[in-house]
């Protein structure tokens, strides 16, 4: 006869200055990385990250998968825990395709006659197109 081995939910909060966008239990998440995506599952070896802009994705053990948009920021593991500290987050529920669209507008439009300019169009491009990829109004 098998056993199954009991599973721990591991715990995610994503926490901008503002509010805390969400609390709650996961099976996994995905975090993206300033230098790419890492995967969290329960009992992964402690972690703290710098966060790029992108998409968090975390498989709630209470509604599925959902997406986030966050703009950079930090991530601690430890524990079966999951802390995303994070300038702005935002649901996909919330996020409209035609605002990401003319942000991303705005976001080429922007100059590029210094490398910070490079850099801020850069990051714009980045944030426009990870929200409009996961834009669900």
């Amino acid at each position: 006869m098998r056993h199954m081995a009991k599973t721990t939910p591991i715990q995610c909060s994503v926490i901008t200055p503002e509010e805390q966008v969400l609390e709650t239990t996961a099976t996994g998440i995905v975090l993206p990385a300033h230098d790419g995506q890492i995967g969290v599952l329960q009992d992964r070896a402690p972690l703290l990250c710098e966060l790029g802009t992108g998409v968090l994705r975390v498989d709630t053990t209470e509604s599925g998968a959902r997406e986030f948009f966050v703009d950079g920021g930090f991530a601690q593991v430890l524990h079966n825990e999951v802390i995303i500290l994070t300038e702005r987050a935002a649901a996909a529920e919330d996020l409209a395709r035609a605002e990401a669209k003319t942000a991303l507008e705005k976001a080429r439009q922007m100059p590029m006659d210094t490398l910070d300019a490079v850099k801020a169009r850069r990051k714009a491009i980045d944030s426009a197109n990870a929200q409009l990829s996961i834009a669900r109004k």
